[in-house]
């Protein structure tokens, strides 16, 4: 790294980091913090979500993982993400912004009572915090293999990175973190297109991919041409039917976009209900190539340095090569953008969960605005330091997506199903904590088969990591029904999620200061070409033709 590169690292994001800062003067109510006054428009959500979707793990593990594993990682960042997508905009975030939500754990108190409420908080914690981990672990990656910094120096770097994020996330909330996230996308974009070009052009050509696996052969019994197609993985193991991995990954995607409030925090923030669905789909679809694109990178790899090894510390290796003076400072500007993105954007939506969906609802419930700001200011730093608990767990795991993947069934994927349950049937109230309880059980025992004890009696084609994803769902759906079957189904207003919150004091005189949600910001309606659903129909079919002519 050159003056130059430090230069445009610290000048492209020190400004952002100044811009969020002016963003973050004023922000004074709850309305403000929590949704950004209910005041943006598509674009910038849009942005955002390209930005927090993709941060620096996900850089960092793709190339790994397509690497060692192949292009079917892609399934997850495109059909995945869109199906998630919809089912958020078009389904369940509707009936959270009519009934005045902040949270999507609001609405699960609403359809499936408090209990099933604070279950999901708890497991976004988890949940989120355990990426923040893997997050922090791949920039300390990228800083040491890189740039080549000391350990020490490198978690120096990470720590103000960190801090950065933290100062105008807990002044300026959810407003301050878009509009950065906005201008942090443009620098990813730009660095992520550097690095492509640059490696795929060491291979012969962004043309040259199956050509360059041809060319390297096979691998320990492996012909590398095979991991160019979705359809020719079959696992860890090769006992795994690629339509399962599929399926698989489909499942994450759509609990991302559901489960994250992350993500959703943002949605609700939107100006209307066009803007909200419009933001969803165009966030899915600008982080479509770049995902793909990053995971050619580790395909590009594997044919230039077949044994490589570990697969996590390709992507830095491949910048340090293939990238001069200058352009080495846009890539690492990308990648600190990245990171400092989705930093902020964890700290503002997991403090909004923890003060609305935990302290505000069970243990102090009815003082002032500034109060419960102060308290979400301070859990917001808590959130994301807790990140650093994860390192241990995730440093034990070949890869850092084997380590995500270790995670996601035991709670994540039933909590999915259950916001699926609420939204499209009329499962009794009870079937929320019932389906948890079935999904988490399963999660738990196949978690323990996997990682632990290996129990005899149990199939790999029952606990293995791609299957095991179905099952949790299907657990999951089964506690659910059978609660449904024993005390009857709820109403039909019930699925809206508005029923009466019986809990007073200040969630509910904040629910009530927000404004009037319109449809539409058209004067004269929404233009034909503009419709939403048309545009998500259009993505739907284009996508999965891509996926099953060109990649399976």
């Amino acid at each position: 790294m050159t003056a130059l590169d430090w230069l445009i690292v610290l000048g492209l994001n020190g400004g952002v980091v100044l811009y969020g800062l002016f963003l973050a003067r004023g922000t004074s109510t709850p309305g403000e913090w929590f949704l950004g006054n209910r005041s943006l428009v598509w674009w910038t959500i849009g942005l955002s979500m390209f930005a927090t979707n993709i941060d620096n793990a996900d850089i960092v593990s793709l190339t790994g993982t397509s690497f060692k594993e192949g292009f079917h990682i892609i399934a997850v960042h495109t059909l995945g993400a869109l199906a998630g997508g919809i089912v958020a905009a078009f389904f369940l975030l509707p009936a959270m912004m009519r009934a005045g939500h902040f949270t999507n754990a609001e609405y699960l108190e609403a359809r499936f009572g408090v209990t099933t409420r604070v279950l999901s908080a708890l497991i976004q914690i988890q949940y989120r915090t355990s990426m923040l981990g893997l997050m922090i672990w791949s920039v300390f990656l990228l800083m040491t293999k890189f740039l080549g910094l000391t350990p020490a120096v490198a978690w120096v770097f990470i720590i103000a990175l960190v801090a950065l994020a933290a100062l105008y996330t807990t002044w300026g909330g959810l407003k301050a973190v878009v509009f950065t996230d906005a201008f942090q996308a443009v620098i990813m974009f730009v660095g992520t297109g550097v690095i492509v070009y640059a490696v795929a052009r060491a291979a012969g050509g962004l043309g040259n991919l199956h050509g360059a696996l041809e060319k390297a052969g096979t691998q320990g019994g492996q012909t590398l041409s095979d991991l160019a197609h979705m359809g020719r993985y079959f696992g860890d193991r090769g006992d795994t039917l690629p339509i399962a991995v599929f399926i698989g990954w489909v499942i994450i995607g759509g609990g991302y976009w559901t489960v994250n409030h992350t993500q959703t925090m943002r949605l609700l923030g939107a100006r209307s209900l066009w803007d909200m669905k419009m933001a969803a789909l165009f966030g899915v679809t600008i982080s479509m190539p770049i995902m793909i694109a990053c995971s050619s990178i580790g395909i590009f790899g594997r044919a230039l340095f077949p044994d490589f090894d570990p697969p996590d510390a390709l992507y830095p290796y491949l910048a340090d090569r293939y990238l001069g003076p200058g352009w080495k400072g846009l890539v690492v500007a990308g990648i600190v953008a990245a990171a400092v993105s989705t930093f902020d954007s964890m700290g503002s939506s997991l403090s909004a969960i923890f003060t609305r969906d935990i302290y505000a609802r069970l243990l102090v419930k009815d003082r002032d605005d500034s109060h419960y700001l102060k308290v979400t200011r301070w859990a917001t730093i808590a959130i994301l330091a807790i990140g650093f608990a994860y390192l241990p767990f995730i440093m034990s795991k070949d890869t850092m997506l084997k380590a995500f993947l270790t995670l996601i069934p035991v709670f994540v994927t039933p909590l999915f199903t259950i916001y699926l349950f609420g939204v499209f049937t009329r499962a009794h109230f009870r079937a929320g904590l019932c389906g948890i309880l079935f999904g988490g059980a399963y999660g738990l025992l196949a978690l323990w088969d996997r990682e632990v004890a290996d129990i005899g009696w149990l199939a790999p084609w029952f606990t293995g990591r791609w299957v095991a994803l179905s099952w949790s769902m299907g657990f999951t759906l089964l506690g659910g029904g059978l609660a449904t079957q024993i005390w009857g189904r709820c109403p039909a207003e019930a699925m809206e999620g508005k029923r009466h919150l019986p809990h007073g004091g200040w969630l509910e005189r904040s629910s009530e200061h927000l404004g009037p949600l319109p449809d539409h910001p058209f004067r004269d309606g929404v233009p034909v070409f503009l419709n939403p659903a048309l545009v998500a129909a259009v993505l739907v079919v284009v996508t999965s033709l891509v996926l099953l002519i060109w990649f399976w």
